[in-house]
């Protein structure tokens, strides 16, 4: 099994038939991909792979921005078997070299925009990519179903990135999520608000549209929430994937209510939770539902509502048809179910086929993140009699940055390394309902230091931006316990 040979052939589309289409302000149209197109660019830099004598299973690092380059040379990476790992345009260069070090990339494809690793490495660039496009196609590797397939980096408890290893069969497990969530069918056309290089968009924007024969919509162009509306419409778009807090501010800044964007079915919300107040805001403004799905790097989704399983909300849903998920007890020494309105551990079991092979070259972590045969998602939950799941919060201090994971540690690694700074401690404080910004509680060595601007401009240089806190405290101390352990707690409260 081959994951790209999957999204491109399992619905059979015809070739002539729009797989891809990249639009701009005012919904221009700028690029449109025929599944044939695609393919046969995808199997063309697959090829061109080999060519540069890469060995199977080989790690590719991408450095591309907000262009179809990125999904064609992580499919085609995929395609040739080798493993590509994406990365977000806004990493700096020493974000970069984590990444290049720790997966042990040997090239690195790059749009000549990017901010690349420091450290000596393999680059193709711009001219080179163009090259690979313009090889003669071979055909899609044989590669196993359990084969690594992508390397997506991910933040950790450590402070530290880490990478999620994906199978080949990941895509093919993805299939729960087509009536379970969307509802997709060939003729969708699937606007995503997601950058190219987000798993949330390689996956809800692309892999699931092409599995299906349907079109996928990707916008490029500046994203203040006042254009999507009109995006909709013009894009003809009858599915719509965003995070909740854009949806937020549709309904504040947008021209939003039942008569805009007929085409729409309804939207598709998910990377952070979904408040309930949200979700009967939309319904009431458009006519039409929200469908809220919950996942992460190491799954992709497992819980959504959609079509067939009505709204509540403040829930995400039901598992979604073949998941097998629990919600286990936090005290217990051996996995043990709760009952009904229980709060515990919500979890995944390992005969999952969506599951990660397992956390990059991080042995003990993958099986400490197991509990017997079931993986500990990091999210506490609760279950209703009706089997509609409740999300709790996390176990763990790892916050959401709309959509994306950070681990404060590493925020705080960066922080405290000026100078100026004695200690730091960063955690998401909400602001309003729904609505938490990174905010960094800063001990300077000097009292009279209040340069928030300064320490804004030195993260600039070594966190990509949305790692980066929004709002500087200055503390004269930080709230820790008897035994020294920072208080996270009254921080987010204070």
């Amino acid at each position: 099994m081959n994951l790209a040979r999957y999204c491109l052939e399992n619905a059979s589309p015809a070739p002539e038939r729009t797989a891809l289409e990249v639009i701009g302000p005012d919904g221009i149209l700028l690029e449109r991909w025929s599944y044939g197109d695609l393919r046969r660019t995808i199997l063309s830099i697959a090829a061109g792979l080999t060519a540069q004598g890469l060995a199977r299973g080989d790690r590719v690092l991408l450095r591309l921005g907000h262009s179809s380059d990125f999904p064609l040379m992580f499919f085609g990476a995929i395609a040739g078997g080798f493993v590509p790992v994406p990365t977000s345009d806004m990493l700096t260069s020493p974000e970069a070299d984590q990444v290049l070090a720790d997966s042990g990339a040997v090239l690195v494809l790059h749009d000549g925009k990017t901010a690349l690793p420091q450290a000596q490495a393999r680059l193709l660039g711009p001219d080179d990519l163009a090259a690979l496009k313009a090889t003669v196609p071979g055909d899609f590797a044989e590669t196993a179903a359990d084969d690594p397939a992508f390397l997506i980096y991910t933040s950790g408890t450590s402070g530290t990135p880490k990478g999620v290893l994906h199978a080949q069969r990941a895509a093919a497990a993805r299939a729960p999520m087509y009536q379970g969530w969307y509802g997709i069918g060939p003729e969708d056309r699937l606007l995503h608000a997601g950058a190219f290089n987000w798993t949330y968009t390689m996956g809800v924007g692309l892999m699931d549209p092409w599995a299906n024969g349907a079109t996928s919509l990707v916008y490029s162009g500046p994203r203040d929430p006042e254009i999507w509306p009109g995006l909709l419409e013009k894009s003809g778009a009858t599915l719509f994937a965003a995070v909740p807090s854009l949806y937020r501010r549709m309904l504040k800044y947008g021209k939003v209510d039942r008569d805009a964007f007929p085409a729409l079915r309804h939207g598709l919300t998910a990377g952070e939770a979904l408040p309930g107040l949200l979700h009967v805001q939309w319904q009431d403004r458009t006519g039409r539902p929200l469908y809220e799905a919950l996942g992460m790097s190491e799954i992709s989704t497992y819980i959504s509502s959609g079509p067939l399983t009505p709204t509540r909300a403040g829930s995400p849903g039901r598992p979604q048809e073949g998941r097998k998920i629990a919600v286990l007890r936090e005290e217990a020494d051996e996995p043990e179910i709760t009952e009904d309105e229980e709060i515990g551990l919500l979890a995944v079991h390992r005969s999952e086929p969506g599951l990660m092979l397992g956390y990059w070259n991080r042995p003990e972590e993958t099986q400490s993140a197991f509990f017997g045969d079931w993986f500990l998602t990091g999210d506490r939950a609760t279950r209703d009699g009706d089997g509609y799941y409740w999300y709790e919060g996390r176990t763990d201090d790892v916050m959401n940055a709309f959509g994306y994971r950070v681990a404060p540690e590493e925020v705080e690694r960066v922080i405290v390394s000026h100078p100026a700074v004695a200690e730091v401690a960063v955690v998401a404080r909400p602001v309003r309902d729904g609505v938490s910004l990174i905010t960094a509680f800063v001990v300077p060595h000097k009292p009279d230091f209040r340069d928030a601007t300064l320490l804004a401009e030195f993260a600039g240089k070594h966190l990509a931006e949305y790692k980066r806190p929004k709002e500087y405290v200055f503390v004269d101390a930080l709230p820790r316990t008897a035994s020294g352990k920072l208080r996270r707690k009254a921080l987010i409260a204070s």
